[in-house]
């Protein structure tokens, strides 16, 4: 595969419903992939969905700058076990696994976006982990990581029918997966599986009038070019 740009502009905001986007066919038969923003060839700065036909899977390989992955539907597996729908996985720099399914699966999948220096893998089962009150009335929380300092952070988020997040600082940008219901900005609404990238700087606000489930990462998105010297 050729170097590929697919919204590749990380200082502006994009909106993919990304059920209208094709399936496009990987090097491996029955592994489709949607892709939401890429930089790179087959090895690829990347974001996206991925779907597994029945019995279907990877050879082995590295994941040189890390893998993050969260399971929509299906059982995704590797030699480390199975992950059911809600399965939260980071894979770190360096790790290596062989994909694989049996009843097959579709993942959100984030590849070679972590820091060199991460170590851990991290595997979170979003079915049995605790949900915490959020900062703002009808929201809730569910952390799946945290780095170090005011880095990279990653949630489970639901909002209660009618529920609102105002506008608020956004330093590092932010991602949101929309997992079930719809969410609603002063740009539109959204309904499931659609990915919303909100770039550096103040992040708009958002609700939810029949309530929502998301998957968002803050904090990791780098900051918009410097003006140039008397512009």
């Amino acid at each position: 595969m050729s170097t590929l740009l697919v919204n590749a502009d990380f200082g502006r905001r994009v909106v993919v419903a990304t059920d209208d986007l094709p399936w496009i066919a990987s090097p491996q038969p029955g592994v489709e992939r949607r892709m939401l923003d890429r930089v790179g060839g087959e090895v690829a700065r990347a974001t996206s969905l991925v779907r597994y036909a029945a019995a279907s899977g990877f050879p082995p390989h590295a994941h040189g700058l890390g893998e993050e992955f969260l399971v929509l539907d299906g059982v995704f597996g590797d030699e480390h076990g199975d992950y059911p729908a809600g399965a939260y996985v980071r894979n770190p720099p360096g790790s290596r696994h062989a994909p694989r399914t049996g009843p097959g699966c579709t993942i959100l999948v984030k590849l070679r976006q972590m820091d060199p220096s991460e170590r851990d893998r991290v595997v979170v089962d979003t079915a049995a982990a605790p949900w915490q009150d959020g900062p703002w009335p009808g929201t809730a929380r569910m952390a799946l990581f945290r780095a170090p300092g005011d880095g990279e952070r990653v949630t489970l988020e639901r909002l209660a029918a009618g529920a609102s997040v105002p506008r608020r600082d956004g330093r590092g940008g932010e991602e949101m997966f929309v997992i079930a219901g719809e969410l609603s900005d002063a740009e539109g609404s959204y309904r499931a599986r659609t990915w919303i990238r909100n770039p550096d700087g103040d992040a708009p606000a958002f609700g939810s009038a029949r309530g929502a489930l998301l998957w968002v990462k803050r904090g990791h998105l780098p900051p918009p070019p410097a003006a140039p010297a008397g512009g």
